[in-house]
């Protein structure tokens, strides 16, 4: 601590009831004051791990928010984060906490227009930047809508010469705060016992899926209350080793990472960039890991080439011991209990195969590994696990802390997410909605009343998704009530629900399934270019592009043969007859699909009008305009080509 600072020890925190720290800021305090030596954040910079011990962060963060403070950042303020995954944008939202102010994060690569969507709650005035590109953003935004007015940034390159009205660096900014604590030694006591459990901890926002993002704020006392009682259920232990690789944005993030690593005095491991996330897993090899599904299927898939570009030894070996192992898993999660052969058969497989799997993976560690935001392929699911990664789906939405069900070991279901989480009740009203009630559930939206009255109804939030509880209580969760459509027979269906299991296919990156109203149903394909790209290589398949790729007669029978493959677990009448492959991926600069990947159907029905006025006639191709934006700005025209394929039965 800064030198006639009170020390951690000394420092008193606000409680909870049962003691345990009543905010954020609480729980950094109590951290520095117990467990002051143990490491809290680990940042690797130019190849070498920078470590940092919960007493130095807990006085680096004081001083953020005494420098702060000077400048005008005040409470019921939020402040704009935005960039990559780095310590010092985590000590500005705690600092900003210690202020009784909030930090509202923003997607590194979003669009000014998005930005300026994000930052109209709160009116932020001060922003943290990780680097240059984002400092260039932040001016853009001031330049549009005249903040913020501050705006400091962690990495200095390219920002010596930047003249600019209120810029500065976090460490100059933590220079002007340690002058104020050593002026004013009992600053930092005083600042960590400001923020209550009910003062909003972190604005974030909804996707945006069907109109402006709404404003969701999490208060102390959800994501405390949430962290414990899921530690409570298994799902979190003392003293992890956590990754930081996701979004800073994104709920999973701020929950899983910096409100877990504080209430459970966890390590932090901060990768050097995101190019470097898969060599940095291996290295810090997390105790609990956290990846949406397409992660874990592009996991898969590097696992998958890797085996085929090594030695013949190693590619027996795997196809020997892998198929066995994964037998084995559906047989445990069956019930069945294995033989005394086959748990032979697997401790030999595991010395030779999965060990070495799991240790190239950086997942060697990982007791708790858990996947949520959409389904994942039973394949998958299955591969991890059988393994040895104890891989579980959870459930859980940014109004929920991300913290409402989840599969516990020894319960694991393919189709489920598990039951309910300690302190979390759910029922399924008379729609088929899930509902939930919980400590970690918001109070409302910023500033829209509306939206919160329809939202939450005598405690109860109503999450828009449909879904049945079985017979074990386990969450069976089928896909959001608003997406329940008909066809023109009137059979209901869920199009996220098949899109889903179109998607489980390592050759199918996105997918939209049309068909309200309509006699039958087909699909827009959007393949996954390594993946066929690397299927066409190994058959000498030669392509020059993404569109060229897509339109080859062997990837039309490749990706009909995943089609059919889905139509075979669906309805006679709801399965995908004809479909055509774009030209290219859904973007989400283009509006088709938001940051988190989320389809934006409206937009997607609206661009692609033509497209699927073809795929409803007796067309077997479509010439379609493709619009294209320029880095100028303007705008051209591309002709595309494009086969409609019937969908073999």
């Amino acid at each position: 601590m800064t030198a006639h600072a009170t020390p951690p020890a000394a420092i008193a925190w606000p409680k909870m009831p049962d003691g345990q720290p009543a905010t954020l800021v609480a729980a950094l305090a109590r951290n520095a004051a117990e467990f002051g030596s143990r490491i809290a954040f680990r940042e690797r910079k130019y190849g070498v791990w920078q470590e940092q011990n919960w007493a130095e962060v807990l006085e680096e963060t004081a001083a953020i928010a005494a420098g702060l403070e000077a400048r005008g950042l005040k409470a019921g303020s939020a402040l704009t984060v935005i960039g990559d995954n780095r310590p010092r944008l985590y000590y500005a939202m705690m600092a900003a906490n210690m202020l009784r102010a909030y930090p509202s994060p923003a997607y590194p690569d979003i669009p000014l227009e998005e930005l300026i969507a994000a930052t109209r709650h709160g009116a932020p005035t001060v922003a943290f930047a990780e680097d240059q590109e984002q400092v260039d953003k932040l001016l853009e935004l001031r330049g549009k809508i005249g903040r913020p007015t501050t705006i400091a940034y962690d990495d200095e390159r390219g920002l010596a010469a930047y003249a600019d009205e209120g810029i500065l660096s976090i460490e100059a900014l933590i220079a002007e705060g340690r002058a104020r604590l050593q002026r004013e030694p009992g600053l930092v006591a005083e600042l960590v016992g400001r923020a209550g459990a009910d003062d909003i901890t972190v604005l974030l926002h909804s996707s945006g899926t069907t109109g402006q993002p709404k404003g969701i704020p999490l208060r102390h006392h959800n994501v405390t209350r949430g962290v414990l009682n899921a530690a409570a259920s298994g799902y979190f232990h003392q003293h992890e080793e956590l990754f930081a690789y996701l979004p800073t944005a994104w709920v999973g993030d701020f929950v899983f990472t910096l409100g877990a690593g504080l209430m459970l005095t966890a390590t932090i491991n901060i990768p050097e960039r995101q190019e470097t996330v898969l060599h940095d897993l291996r290295e810090v090899s997390p105790t609990f890991y956290l990846a949406a599904p397409r992660a874990w299927d592009q996991m898969l898939t590097r696992i998958q080439v890797g085996i085929k570009n090594s030695t013949p030894l190693k590619r027996k070996l795997f196809d020997m011991f892998m198929p066995r192992a994964v037998a084995l898993e559906k047989k445990r999660l069956a019930g069945g209990t294995p033989t005394l052969g086959e748990r032979l058969i697997h401790a030999v497989g595991d010395v030779l195969v999965y060990a070495p799997l799991r240790d190239y993976l950086g997942l060697a560690r990982a007791e708790r590994a858990f996947t949520g935001g959409e389904a994942l392929g039973e394949d998958t699911f299955l591969f991890f696990r059988a393994l040895g990664i104890r891989l579980k789906q959870f459930y859980g939405q940014t109004e929920t802390c991300a913290l409402t069900a989840a599969q516990g070991e020894g319960t694991v279901k393919l189709h489920t997410v598990g039951r309910p989480m300690q302190g979390v009740e759910i029922r399924i009203d008379d729609s088929g909605e899930i509902l939930v009630r919980s400590p970690s559930v918001i109070d409302g939206y910023f500033d829209d009343a509306e939206a919160s009255a329809k939202a939450i109804v005598d405690g109860w939030l109503h999450t828009g998704d449909a879904g049945r509880v079985d017979a074990d209580g386990d969450l069976i969760v089928l896909g959001r009530v608003s997406e329940v459509v008909r066809t023109a027979s009137g059979e209901r269906y869920i199009p996220n629900f098949i899109e889903n299991r179109l998607k489980f296919s390592p050759y199918i990156r996105n997918v939209a399934v049309l068909g309200a109203g309509r006699d039958i149903l087909t699909a827009i394909v959007c393949i996954d270019f390594e993946a066929v790209g690397h299927w066409a290589e190994e058959r000498r398949i030669s392509y020059t592009s993404y569109a060229d790729l897509s339109q080859k007669p062997q990837v039309q029978e490749l990706i009909g043969s995943v089609v059919a493959h889905v139509n075979e677990t669906q309805p006679e009448t709801l399965r995908v007859r004809r479909f055509v492959n774009l030209h290219k991926d859904f973007d989400a600069d283009d509006g088709e699909i938001t940051r988190t990947r989320k389809l934006r159907r409206n937009i997607i029905e609206t661009t692609y009008e033509p497209l699927i006025a073809a795929l409803y006639s007796d067309a077997r191709e479509t010439v379609y305009d493709a619009t294209i934006t320029y880095e100028s700005g303007e705008r051209g025209v591309i002709r595309r080509t494009l086969t409609i394929t019937e969908v073999p039965a």
